[in-house]
């Protein structure tokens, strides 16, 4: 099954599908194995692994080759965040032909003006005309060759704090125009707003949410607001920052990794992770079936 089709099927046989940020194949093959059930490809957090802004800087093939990699580390399904689209309609078709041909099973676009920044920065952000965030849409829609391709519409309405009477209109034009979701952002510390967009969405699509602000709220909770995925963007890149920082302050302080070796992963575990006995294995394997096949008595 295309992990395309596979994301489909978590989408509607699942009460809530849990996706998690990645920026690499090592950071979404931990997702994988910690058991979520689909990988985000995250501009912030592709973005910081670059130590850049997540604001466009990166171009739609930096970011796709980024996904590529990802994407063949994990048997699950990845879902790439591509901004707004990096550019107009023709832009979009270019980027859905390339993301659909690596086996990514779907993208997110935003409808934030390009060159979009992040959600999360205190600085006046401008959202880009219905009409025109609709074309992009069915552009991308139109470009798929794949029927399960997922497009995931996010609206920003309440991040800008345009009112949840124009998120639900950008919403509901966005669903009319081919989205297969919607993705509702806050930025608030409570999921009151969010909740008020479910109860009142013509519930034709499937819901998905960041709970990067509100992060206590509960997968059960979402589940009884009819919330389809919740996507943690941005926790692994954190996580690894605040990690790494303490690790080689520790080294620097104390001369040596004794005070660490306990707190850090084993080279086996890393060894495990990246299948190292098979890769040592194919040395035996491939030996073994050469010389059966010219029968080392006679060649070797």
């Amino acid at each position: 099954m295309k992990k395309s089709a596979l994301f489909r099927k978590l989408i509607k046989e699942k009460n809530i599908v849990k996706l998690i940020g990645a920026h690499n194949g090592f950071t979404a093959k931990l997702g994988e194995m910690a058991g979520f059930g689909a990988i985000w490809a995250s501009g912030f957090e592709i973005s910081s692994a670059h130590c850049l802004p997540d604001a466009n800087i990166l171009s739609m093939s930096e970011v796709l080759h980024v996904a590529d990699g990802i994407n063949k580390s994990v048997n699950i399904p990845v879902i790439a965040d591509c901004d707004s689209g990096f550019g107009d309609i023709n832009n979009v078709i270019h980027l859905v032909k390339c993301f659909e041909d690596r086996g990514i099973a779907g993208i997110c676009m935003e409808d934030k003006l390009f060159p979009k920044i992040n959600s999360f920065v205190e600085r006046k952000q401008s959202l880009a005309g219905i009409s025109d965030f609709c074309e992009k849409i069915l552009a991308a829609k139109d470009a798929k060759k794949d029927e399960n391709f997922f497009i995931i519409a996010r609206t920003e309405a309440l991040i800008v704090t345009a009112g949840l009477d124009e998120a639900l209109n950008r919403a509901n034009s966005y669903v009319k125009a081919g989205a297969d979701a919607i993705l509702i952002h806050s930025k608030e510390n409570t999921p009151n707003e969010i909740y008020q967009f479910c109860d009142r969405f013509q519930r034709k699509v499937p819901i998905f949410i960041v709970p990067t602000t509100y992060s206590s709220v509960k997968a059960n909770e979402l589940i009884q607001k009819k919330i389809n995925a919740v996507i943690y963007a941005n926790h692994g890149i954190r996580a690894i920052h605040n990690t790494l920082q303490k690790t080689y302050k520790n080294i620097l302080e104390n001369n040596s990794t004794i005070e660490i070796e306990n707190e850090i992963s084993t080279m086996k575990e890393i060894f495990d992770m990246q299948n190292m006995e098979n890769h040592i294995q194919n040395y035996t394997r491939y030996s073994n079936k050469i010389k059966n096949l010219l029968k080392e008595e006679e060649y070797v």
